[in-house]
């Protein structure tokens, strides 16, 4: 690709110590967390938080780590192998930089589905007080558990004795079906595929948490950068997710958000309204990112 085609499509040009600056603070940021939870994972040790991140989101921590500028910059000087070792980057006369051209035509439909996606959600005004009952009816009226390494706070019984009292109202299609079969007619709304448009919205822990997985989704063209804090918002996201739960993680050094007292319902709401007020500038550089994309890898 020429020079001009690469200037009239690049953003910005980074010198070699501004980008170097942040490929250090992207490791800087990451490897602390990334490092003790590979370490339990040589040792076999589960953790229901941040495991959940990898193993529901399908990123490795390796692509997580290895940095990339998104599409649209150009990087000159010389380049490690860290980043040539990325295919969909090219190395021209102006510099590196990740190729429109290289962008799978079959990766098109769903980048536009995302997008519409995610301006759906912005769009819509939050709605908090589903209390997070959707771990506690992944659990309802069953003795099988997500998280068999973790004692439950309540019995059985008790347990279906708490979602009985409490309306389920859960929005989110991926949370809802792990419902258990007796949890499901009680959900306030059926969530499917189809109506994940319609129905999904920013009071949501997992729609939050879910920027995460649209922006590594499209890793290495959506910027590390973004990709990093979107991870660490779902990290925090995950935790509270957890604490709310019917699980006992105070072995982790995690006190529960108890939803079944009326205390505990106000905490989980005063959590979701902070998290929503986070994600939502996430969310539009996500957009903002994920629509140069489109329209990069658009033209001719």
């Amino acid at each position: 690709m020429g020079m001009m085609k690469v200037a009239e499509d690049a953003r910005a040009t980074w010198t070699e110590p501004e980008w170097r600056s942040r490929m250090e603070r992207h490791t800087g940021r990451l490897s602390p967390i990334l490092s003790a939870h590979l370490d339990r994972a040589s040792r076999q040790e589960p953790h229901p938080v941040i495991d959940f991140l990898f193993k529901y989101y399908s990123f490795s921590p390796a692509h997580l780590l290895r940095w990339s500028p998104g599409v649209g910059v150009v990087l000159a000087g010389e380049i490690p192998d860290s980043l040539q070792a990325i295919r969909e980057g090219s190395v021209t006369p102006a510099g590196w930089w990740m190729d429109p051209g290289h962008f799978p035509e079959a990766r098109r439909d769903p980048l536009t589905w995302v997008v519409s996606l995610l301006r759906a959600v912005a769009e819509r005004p939050p709605r908090f007080g589903c209390f997070g009952l959707h771990e506690w009816a992944m659990v309802y009226r069953s003795d099988s558990v997500r998280h068999p390494q973790l004692p439950l706070r309540y019995t059985v019984e008790e347990t279906a004795h708490i979602v009985d009292a409490l309306p389920i109202a859960c929005s989110h299609y991926d949370a809802f079906r792990f419902f258990t079969p007796a949890a499901r007619p009680r959900n306030r709304l059926q969530p499917d595929l189809a109506s994940r448009i319609d129905l999904e919205q920013c009071g949501c822990l997992h729609v939050n948490m879910d920027l995460y997985k649209w922006s590594s989704m499209f890793y290495p063209w959506i910027s590390s950068d973004l990709i990093a804090d979107c991870f660490l918002l779902a990290l925090r996201i995950r935790e509270v997710d957890m604490r709310a739960s019917p699980y006992d993680l105070t072995g982790l050094g995690l006190d529960p958000i108890p939803i079944e007292t009326e205390e505990g319902r106000c905490q989980y709401v005063e959590w979701q309204k902070t998290f929503s007020a986070e994600a939502a500038p996430l969310r539009q550089r996500l957009i903002e990112a994920l629509a140069e994309l489109i329209r990069l890898t658009g033209r001719a």
